[in-house]
């Protein structure tokens, strides 16, 4: 048997197992799935978390989800990057299986794989994704799709460019990519086929960088500044890794980033594309010589942060439209609703912005859900999860089977009073390096207390952090921790990484960072 042949019979086999499960179970009305994320919307930029920036800037749509059902504080990312986050939640599985684990020379999503996409739409859901697909190959499992796939498929935030349906491609001129998804979705849900339960993956590209908001926005905020985190000017000290990212936002925010305008008289595109990106290597620049030191720190921050801000008001909004419309349409009753985000984001926090790191920025992702009837509502939980977790909850919610090849684990019993999800640790692995931040490839675990990391690829250096004593993560205690402590979560690390087949040699993963995987995918070359 070939090995195309033997993927295509392990999933019909698993699509099999699961359509006996939910024939058994036929009795009951199927329930509706929506599932909503955005990309790179932290938690700290949810105001249902309570943090100081998100009181000035207050996200009441996704808190309504949290009132509505539950708020989840301990759900993490196992590779906090945006394809490989979103090919885990597909999948079921971590990177290192599901063959998606880096962004830059990473290769393409394999979609033949088994997703629960196609496990709701085997057992006769109609299944949808509108908005961000950004995993190369054409979306499967899903009876529309309507995906960005300009700009390397992040899209951009005016004139983007959708697939529909792996076939047609179509530019927005007029809306802004938030307000063009969210029009979107609720043409999808109000033309769907009634007669079925609908399972839809509803995705933004905001607040991606270059943080462009719609026009609407750009007023917001400007009466006044956000404060700068507690850890705003860490200096890096114990942390050899994180010394040498590029990614602050004194020294990485480019010209681009900031919205500055090309000086005329730039002769081609190339050239003007080479004036925005500088400052991504760590090039000085200052929008005028009296903006120096402290000040253009400042400045670059207030910038960042407000319309990094502004795009998520946005995506509120977009939220808000769409649980309005499944309240009038009496849909909200029977329909599990998700908002997340594919990773944490730093606002500052160690003076940085983007994400990939196991700190607990990057690291911990949004995550709240309702379910009428199920869930309480107002509720909290501070059940460990991972975005592996993802797909096996949300068949667990609608009844369905979880594959026996899904890694994650059902968090269902967390939340509808049922008990505890069964994990005591969660697992992280970031292969990605030198580009785009140069953060140095890494795994660990954390446990409710205790984090422990190591960083591989250029340098030898282990990391622990007491998350209690200091949650800011600001003291690596590794060199003068308990023997005995280190020794148990090692041994912690090592089981776990045993568990989940990512316990190859220090040579092997360092090759997994220096292969370099073609894409297949090619960005359509006409819009219509």
């Amino acid at each position: 048997m070939t090995p195309r042949l033997f993927t295509f019979f392990l999933i019909a086999l698993g699509l099999t197992a699961c359509q006996g499960a939910a024939d058994s179970g036929s009795n009951q009305k199927p329930m509706n799935v929506l599932y909503i994320m955005a990309d790179d919307l932290a938690y700290q930029a949810i105001s249902a978390y309570g943090s100081d920036i998100s009181k000035l800037a207050p996200t009441p749509n996704i808190d309504r989800i949290a009132q509505n059902g539950a708020r989840m504080d301990a759900v993490y990312c196992t590779n906090s990057i945006c394809g490989p986050s979103r090919s885990s939640i597909l999948t079921g599985k971590f990177s290192h299986e599901n063959g998606f684990y880096k962004n830059v020379d990473g290769g393409d999503f394999d979609g033949s794989q088994l997703t629960f996409p196609k496990i709701f739409q085997a057992n006769g859901y109609e299944t949808a994704v509108i908005g961000k697909w950004h995993l190369g190959t054409e979306p499967t499992g899903f009876d529309y799709s309507k995906v960005l796939i300009n700009w390397g498929g992040q899209g951009t935030y005016f004139k983007p460019v959708f697939c529909v349906n792996g076939t047609d491609t179509v530019t927005e001129y007029r809306r802004h990519s938030t307000q063009v998804i969210e029009d979107d979705c609720i043409d999808w849900l109000s033309q769907r086929d009634g007669d079925k339960p609908f399972m839809l993956l509803y995705q933004f590209k905001a607040p991606h960088r270059d943080w462009r908001p719609d026009s609407m926005y750009h007023d917001l905020f400007t009466d006044f500044d956000f404060p700068v985190p507690e850890t705003f000017d860490d200096d890096y000290a114990g942390r050899l890794a994180a010394s040498e990212n590029m990614m602050e936002i004194e020294n990485h925010l480019n010209r681009r980033d900031m919205k500055q305008e090309p000086p005329a008289g730039l002769e081609t595109r190339r050239d003007s594309m080479r004036w925005l990106s500088y400052g991504d290597q760590g090039q000085f620049w200052t929008p005028n010589d009296t903006l120096q030191g402290e000040e253009l720190k400042h400045w670059k921050y207030q910038t960042y942060i407000k319309d990094y801000l502004r795009c998520v008001a946005g995506v509120d909004r977009a939220i808000g439209r769409v649980l309005d419309y499944l309240e009038e349409s009496g849909l909200d009753e029977n329909t599990l609703v998700v908002y997340t985000s594919d990773q944490g984001f730093y606002l500052g926090e160690h003076g940085w912005f983007d994400k990939r790191w196991m700190y607990e920025e990057s690291f911990k992702m949004p995550f709240v859900i309702q379910c009428p009837g199920v869930i309480e509502p107002g509720s909290t939980s501070d059940a460990m999860a991972m975005n592996v977790d993802f797909a096996p909850t949300l068949l667990d919610f609608a009844g369905l089977d979880v594959p026996d090849e899904m890694q994650g684990e059902s968090f269902k019993s967390a939340l509808d009073g049922g008990g505890v999800a069964p994990r005591s640790s969660v697992y992280y692995h970031y292969y990605e390096y030198p580009k785009w931040h140069k953060v140095q490839p890494h795994y660990g675990i954390r446990t409710d207390r205790f984090k422990l990391m190591h960083f591989y690829y250029s340098m030898d250096e282990w990391e622990l952090y007491d998350m209690e004593a200091d949650p800011l993560e600001m003291n690596n205690l590794y060199a003068e921790a308990d023997p005995e402590l280190v020794a148990t979560l090692k041994a912690e690390l090592d089981s776990i990484r045993r568990l989940y087949g990512d316990d190859g040699s220090l040579e092997q993963m360092k090759l997994m960072t220096d292969t370099v995987i073609q894409r297949v995918y090619t960005e359509p070359s006409k819009a219509k």
